[in-house]
């Protein structure tokens, strides 16, 4: 099996998860700065903590602040857990119905054998491997644990690394592959068949 149709396969489907990633970020955005720029739920938020801090100016600001910072990172984590939740789907329902990702279909490539179970695990460790790991990193990061957020970026660059190197060996089996026992193989381009013509007298 060619090497640049894996390569494709990968590019492509990677491709809509960026385009995924890309979609929810500037959703996210927008829902942040809808919660800043809310002037009249600002003031009442800031009435009441005002009231319940006792005129005390300074700390009225700081719990405002800090719930705007913790509603700000709940729309993050949101984010990141709605892109893991849709890559697992796209993955296990493409393998599952069709026994192929688009990207996987675009370059004449299937997964064998029939999938059955066999498509949540493979989703699942693709998934790992390509955001989900990343998202649990970048959480960790946005919460404020920037020495754990970089061990876990470590461990999903080696992940990334470890299921994506197959496609640079023609013939290796992905670490999606192991685990799910599956491999990735070529259904080939169908070509039109000349049929001759028969001359009639």
């Amino acid at each position: 099996m060619p090497k640049l149709r894996r390569a494709v396969a990968w590019f492509v489907d990677f491709a809509l998860v960026v385009a995924l990633a890309s979609a929810l970020a500037v959703l996210t955005f927008h829902r942040i700065s809808a919660l800043v720029t809310d002037v009249p739920e600002l003031a009442t938020r800031g009435g009441l903590d005002l009231l319940t801090s006792r005129g005390d100016m300074l700390d009225a600001s700081q719990d405002l602040g800090l719930s705007l910072w913790n509603k700000s990172v709940l729309y993050v984590e949101q984010a990141f857990g709605l892109l893991v939740l849709t890559v697992f789907l796209y993955q296990w329902a493409c393998l599952a119905l069709a026994g192929r990702t688009v990207g996987k279909a675009l370059a004449g490539l299937k997964v064998s054998p029939r999938l059955g179970r066999r498509a949540v695990r493979r989703a699942a460790v693709t998934t790992a491997a390509d955001v989900a790991v990343y998202a649990v990193a970048c959480v960790l990061l946005v919460e404020g644990q920037v020495v754990l957020s970089v061990l876990v970026w470590a461990v999903a660059v080696g992940l990334f690394l470890l299921n994506a190197l197959a496609v640079l060996f023609t013939g290796r089996r992905s670490l999606a592959d192991r685990v799910a026992g599956t491999a990735v193989s070529s259904v080939g381009f169908s070509r039109p068949v000349a049929t001759p013509l028969v001359r009639t007298s």
